[in-house]
């Protein structure tokens, strides 16, 4: 959720349940067939969902906290607090993300919060988190999610040391799809990380935090994401456009089977330069297909990088670490995961660190109405 693990750099109405009848048809477009025309026609039909979502103004209501119980803290961070609550009539639960509108004015960041809110509106996607409510008061802004229960794969990852290969590959197969999606949308996701990915009850993953995202066509200039996971263009402050996802991509499979980053130190200038240079030592357990697929990801030239090449993610699908994969398969969640998470309940938060109760603080005044009559 929001916990923060590692240190980030950035510089830079209400809304009903999934339509999960769109989401079956999507679904049932893709398995028609396995041809790259196939899926094309389903990634076209969901693009066009997105925008015609993203079109759309929907500012929240001005009421809806009292419709749902706050049982426990889920995550803390630097804009707000995320809690697991029930909704009070049909007791289903939720991750409530409740953002600060000081914090969130004091750091010049009105613009990239709703931003934040419309991308979780319109994304609609079998591996990525998406906004079931929305509502505002005097003081906050609430994003409602669907509870993940499963946690962040990070802790899982600590837990295990690190991941075999069938379970990176897994998880890999079902990140490819979700970042193919959002840049067929002509959005960057820019914060690839073990945090920011949830696992649920069945053992697939949801991509969450969609903070750093942005629709870009061309080239965009920011500083942001988290130090090991930085492509090295950002760092040269080249201008940069989605292949930075693809080089966070290699870091993600590195990390996943090594248990650690390629990119480490304690001082985020050396990560840098070490990025920079493309400086890493393979472990001796990868097998050659998981080498030579993050060599061909973890590319400074974006000429060689893959993702970025003439046949965008065929390149990566088609890599021999992928030979046996059931995209189709995955995609529908059709694949038994080879881990599936401890639960108890839907309510069960085993899976998420503790943190101490924390109350909301209200205002008498509603504060910077003019900022925030959009969301």
């Amino acid at each position: 959720m929001e916990n923060v693990h590692r240190q980030e750099s950035k510089l830079d109405g209400k809304k009903g349940p999934v339509d999960m009848k769109e989401m079956i048809k999507a679904s049932s477009a893709f398995s028609r067939t396995r041809t790259r025309s196939g899926y094309a026609e389903t990634l076209e039909k969901l693009r066009k969902e997105f925008y015609d979502r993203w079109e759309k103004n929907n500012p929240s209501p001005t009421d809806g906290l009292n419709q749902f119980d706050r049982l426990k803290t889920l995550g803390t961070g630097s804009f707000g607090r995320v809690f697991l609550v029930q909704h009070q009539q049909t007791k289903g639960y939720y991750a409530m993300k409740v953002i600060d509108k000081i914090r969130i004015v004091k750091l010049k960041q009105v613009e990239h919060t709703l931003y934040e809110k419309k991308i979780l509106e319109s994304a609609r996607f079998p591996f990525l988190i998406s906004l079931e409510f929305s509502f505002k008061d005097n003081s906050f802004i609430y994003l409602l999610m669907p509870f993940i229960n499963g946690g962040e794969m990070f802790t899982h990852l600590r837990k295990a040391h690190k991941f075999d290969e069938s379970l990176s590959k897994f998880y890999g197969a079902q990140v490819l799809l979700a970042l193919e999606f959002l840049h067929y949308c002509d959005v960057i996701y820019r914060d690839l990380k073990p945090e920011n990915i949830l696992i649920d009850m069945k053992g697939y993953l949801k991509i969450a935090d969609m903070g750093f995202c942005k629709i870009v066509k061309g080239r965009t200039w920011t500083l942001c994401g988290t130090p090991e996971y930085i492509a090295p263009e950002i760092i040269l402050s080249k201008g940069y456009g989605k292949a930075v996802d693809w080089w966070s991509y290699g870091v993600l499979l590195f990390e996943m089977s090594a248990g650690y980053p390629p990119f480490t130190s304690g001082d985020p200038m050396k990560v840098y330069e070490k990025i920079i240079s493309c400086k890493y030592k393979t472990p001796a357990f990868f097998t050659l297909e998981l080498s030579d697929l993050i060599r061909n990801m973890l590319q400074v030239d974006l000429s060689r990088r893959f993702g970025n090449l003439r046949n965008g993610t065929a390149d990566i699908k088609s890599h021999r670490w992928f030979h046996h994969t059931n995209f189709e398969g995955i995609f529908n969640r059709q694949i038994e995961p080879p881990f599936r998470p401890k639960i108890k309940s839907a309510s069960d938060t085993s899976n998420f660190d503790d943190y101490p109760h924390s109350d909301l603080k209200i205002s008498e005044h509603n504060l910077f109405q003019d900022q925030f009559e959009e969301f």
